[in-house]
């Protein structure tokens, strides 16, 4: 267990409670606060000045994003925005977990993307230094326009364009080189001889008597990970523009390897937009967006933590048998874990996954009857995910028996292919009216909109076979095809899947201003899915907001110290789409039994579930006040917000015969989120800056399917009246000491015990240890989260480090529990295990005879607070007269690290983990978040 003190960090965290900038604009400059009032937002179908709007948005700039080591540009948000919650794995090409102001479903939790206004599941196909900006839509006012897709918030990405003036040029480049922070606690060769000898001995049994041939002492994590990884991006953007015509085009190259070996990723962007001004009342657009990915093979740590170190990856005895892969021993772990190396190197490149998106779009835009204005937009989203996989075989050594044997049994090679692909076109047709008469302000819209969604999928397999004449498929690519000659053609399997989803809304804002200081909007849509039933199709959604700018009154005037306040609140039914299925109402066949005719076996088959005809989307009811304002002539901003958001009929798959869906059940997620900045210039050439934010959350589940339903995920609990996820099992008070401490206790139910084993508590004092006794041992959501960040900026010169930690959240540890009877390797932790009365009142006794320490409890319970310097740049951006002759417009020199020290308690590679919306937060060993130091180069030509 690490022994980290995060006091200090959060007394940090504590005194920035908060500091963003107003509004959680969070670039990172100098501009003069009132530009930023007045700036110019992204919202749903349109953009609005950020003073007019009564909800909570985030913006980020592009600036922010663009040159961090990220392959996905989500990864770059951490801790930039109040109320965002993202975990990152670090594995190359992986998804973060990403969420917005806690956890309300049991279903999906991750936000809508809007790419340049099409829908999206992920940005993963973007290339970073594309972006212009990405706003973070938190509260029912901004989501509502968005009905059953806006639940779990959304995050907007404009991507840039180009802009009138001199054809620019620009190429951007770093390379970076990966190393890891924490890793997780382990016993060597000899304190494993230890632990398992005392652990056969406390069963009866004799020493393991083959020490004398296992006798290595093998860091397996040494083993497989990669050493000093390499990321690198490559961007070039060329960009010309005048009255009539702009355009734009880029090109983008990430190269990254993970952190086990042979774990490569690449990928290849390219984008293009052309924006034309027909006449003074006509535009049109076409733009284009692409990507191709090779996607890495993926490996995990966990089978490097479980073997025994007593092994040596390879046999180095001279002989027959020399340099194969060593197996474990088959009495510790040979049967349930393969040497990892072996797995990693033997298997090499032998998944060859592949993404391929194209996405193009297209508007036409025109004004008329000087107020209105109608935009008709169209998108294609095209994605394929493809791959071939390669089984190989290849023999290991066997010590015990000095003989060699097919590594994981398997005789016959074979091979896999698989496709997914996904055509969707959505459309929208906006009509747009602004006017300002008087002292009013307004602006309507109106929108209707069409999205069709086709996804097929396809997958096979094939093994060869002993008796074909050319012999077993072969380790080259060439063959990893399911017509190759090799393939035995009997074996071949071959499964395919199709589905359809139709969508239709019809939605409207209405954004209201008088005299600029009392505002009101308001959304309205309605939307139809053709995956619920014929007859309830459709739903409803809306939100209203209001604020007063309150320093525009006159009682205000003689405020000198206060620049700007503004108070609001939203409230509105916002929708989630998210679900199990896409054919509700028409349930397929499954397999369900057997029946004989005629003296014959026939398969019968059931309903795979029953039709929902009532079934509807979970709503979510939101609300929110708080208040933005800025002082001391701009240089210091606080935010301060109230959410609560509660999500009611929640679907749910119930089991039955057959199963059925069902709207029942309710979750609450309420906090707070505080976002303040301060920014100042200290003589001419000499500006910093200090933004941070912090979040509070608190989750709970309401009502569930039915009184006194409960349900279990995992170690999970999903029961009325606690936190989202909470975790559930036995409250450890301490080691039984003796046999007369045993007796001086409740008798246990759920196992024979002996001294050296955990005592329980007993919950509901019923005088005795059984399953009744489990409750609620910890909660995966943070009581709350917080970042802030610091710079400066001297005569060219600039330094900035963001920072990022969590609070009071729990995570289960799901592995080193002694949970399997197999002997895997043991968390280094357990050498302070009992071993007689008074050696230890927590660890137990070295003993896997039975499972009784193994069953869930808050000794599986870690402290997952962290606080992480999470960036750190330097760097100096060149006076123009220095490389005017160059031809050079800017040049931007830097160095960057990120991830640089994290501090935690977790036995783990990273003290993040997230999951599902029940089941989440649990410590399986997990993925490193390297630390990434590079160095950079941007150009402007």
């Amino acid at each position: 267990m690490k022994h980290s003190h995060l006091r200090f960090p959060c007394l940090i965290a504590a005194l920035y409670f908060g500091i963003s900038v107003s509004g959680q604009d969070v670039r990172q400059d100098t501009t003069l606060k009132e530009q930023k009032i007045e700036e110019v937002v992204v919202i749903g179908y349109g953009s609005a000045k950020k003073r007019d709007l009564t909800g909570t948005i985030a913006k980020v700039s592009g600036e922010e994003i663009n040159d961090k080591p990220a392959s996905n540009p989500v990864n770059s948000l951490q801790g930039k925005v109040a109320g965002l919650s993202i975990v990152n794995s670090g594995q190359p090409g992986s998804q973060a977990d990403v969420r917005i102001r806690g956890t309300v479903t049991i279903g999906q939790t991750q936000p809508v993307y809007i790419v340049d206004g099409v829908f999206a599941n992920n940005i993963d196909f973007l290339n970073p230094a594309d972006i212009e900006s990405m706003e973070i839509l938190k509260d029912p006012s901004s989501l509502a326009i968005f009905g059953n897709k806006g639940a779990n918030g959304a995050i907007i990405v404009t991507t840039k364009r180009g802009k009138s003036g001199r054809t620019t040029v620009n190429l951007s480049s770093s390379l970076g080189v990966k190393s890891l922070d924490n890793r997780p606690d382990i016993t060597n060769a000899e304190q494993f001889k230890i632990l398992y000898n005392e652990d056969l001995a406390n069963q009866g049994l004799p020493a393991y008597d083959k020490f004398n041939i296992f006798n290595a002492d093998t860091n397996w994590i040494d083993q497989i990970a990669k050493k000093g990884g390499i990321i690198s991006q490559h961007n070039v953007t060329i960009s010309n523009g005048n009255d009539k015509n702009r355009v734009s085009f880029s090109f983008g190259y990430h190269e990254e390897e993970g952190s086990i070996k042979f774990e490569d990723y690449s990928r290849m962007t390219l984008k293009f937009n052309d924006d034309l001004k027909i006449s003074d009342h006509l535009r049109a657009g076409f733009g284009l967006t692409g990507s191709y990915a090779k996607l890495p093979q993926l490996r995990g740590f966990g089978g490097a933590l479980n073997a025994t170190p007593v092994v040596a990856p390879i046999n180095m005895i001279e002989g027959e048998f020399y340099g194969l892969y060593n197996s474990l021993p088959q009495e510790i772990g040979a049967a349930q874990i393969a040497n990892p190396l072996a797995q990693v190197e033997g298997r090499r490149y032998t998944q060859l996954n592949r993404n391929l998106q194209f996405n193009p779009n297209m508007y036409v835009e025109f004004d008329f009857f000087n107020n209105f204005t109608f935009r008709s937009n169209f998108f294609v989203n095209y994605a394929s995910g493809f791959g071939r996989g390669y089984q190989p075989i290849f023999n290991i050594y066997i010590p015990e028996t000095n003989t060699q044997a097919l590594a994981d049994g398997q005789a016959l090679t074979s091979v896999s292919q698989f496709e997914n692909r996904i055509i969707e076109f959505q459309q929208n047709q906006l009509l747009t009216y602004k006017n300002k008469f008087g002292s009013h302000d307004l602006t309507l819209m109106a929108g209707f909109e069409t999205i069709s969604l086709d996804n097929n999928s396809m997958s096979g397999s094939a093994k060869g076979g002993l008796s074909n004449p050319l012999g077993q498929i072969p380790n080259n690519p060439r063959f990893w095809y399911l017509n190759s000659d090799f393939v035995d053609s009997t074996t071949k399997t071959l499964n395919t899947g199709q589905s359809k989803r139709r969508n239709v809304s019809y939605f409207g804002r209405a954004l209201y201003s008088f005299k600029n200081k009392y505002l009101l909007n308001a959304s309205l849509r309605r939307d139809g899915s053709s995956a619920l039933a014929p007859g309830n199709r459709f739903d409803t959604f809306w939100a209203v907001g209001g604020a007063w700018e309150v320093t525009k009154e006159s009682f205000m005037e003689n405020v000198t110290f206060l620049n700007y306040l503004k108070v609001k609140g939203s409230y509105g039914d916002l929708g989630n789409q998210n679900s199990f299925y896409n054919y509700f109402g028409y349930p397929v066949y499954v397999e369900g039994g057997t029946g004989v005719f005629n003296g014959n076996l026939y398969p019968a088959f059931i309903k795979e579930f029953e039709e929902a005809t009532d079934l509807k989307w979970e709503h979510l009811k939101s609300y929110e006040f708080g208040f933005e304002s800025s002082m001391l002539n701009r240089r210091l901003s606080l935010d301060a917000a109230y959410y609560n958001k509660q999500t009611q009929d929640l679907l749910n798959r119930v089991d039955g015969n057959p199963d059925y869906f069902l709207n029942a059940g309710s979750i609450e997620a309420k906090g707070f989120e505080f976002t303040a900045g301060w920014k100042d210039r200290i003589a001419e050439n000499f500006t910093y800056y200090i933004n941070g934010n912090l979040t509070t959350t608190k989750t709970e589940v309401l009502k569930t399917l039915n009184d006194g339903y409960i349900g279990y995920f995992g170690s999970s609990i999903y029961q009325q009246g606690s936190p989202i996820g909470s975790f559930y099992g036995y409250q450890v008070e301490g080691i039984y000491q003796s046999y007369a401490d045993i007796l001086g206790h409740p008798a246990s139910t759920i196992g024979d015990v002996a001294p050296g084993d955990f005592k329980y508590r007993d919950i509901n004092g019923d005088g005795k240890i059984s399953a009744d006794d489990r409750t609620i041992i910890g909660d995966p959501t943070p009581d709350f989260t917080y970042g802030f960040s610091l710079g400066g900026d001297y005569k060219g010169w600039f330094l900035s480090a963001d920072f990022y930690g969590v609070y009071g959240n729990e995570v289960y540890r799901s592995w080193g529990n002694g949970s399997s009877f197999a002997p895997f390797n043991y968390r280094e932790e357990r050498m302070d295990r009992w071993t007689g009365p008074g050696t230890s009142n927590w660890e137990p006794r070295s003993y896997t005879g039975s499972g009784y320490n193994a069953l869930p409890s808050d000794y599986m319970i870690e402290d997952g607070s962290f606080f992480r310097i999470r960036n750190v740049q330097a760097g100096y951006n060149f006076n123009k007269d220095l490389i005017s002759g160059l031809k050079l417009q800017a040049l931007k020199l830097y160095v960057n690290v990120q991830n640089l020290k994290t501090w935690d308690h977790v036995n783990s590679f990273t003290p993040e983990f997230g999951g599902s919306a029940v089941e989440y937060g649990y410590n399986g060993s997990g993925y490193p978040n390297p630390r990434i130091a590079s160095v950079g180069i941007n150009a402007t030509f």
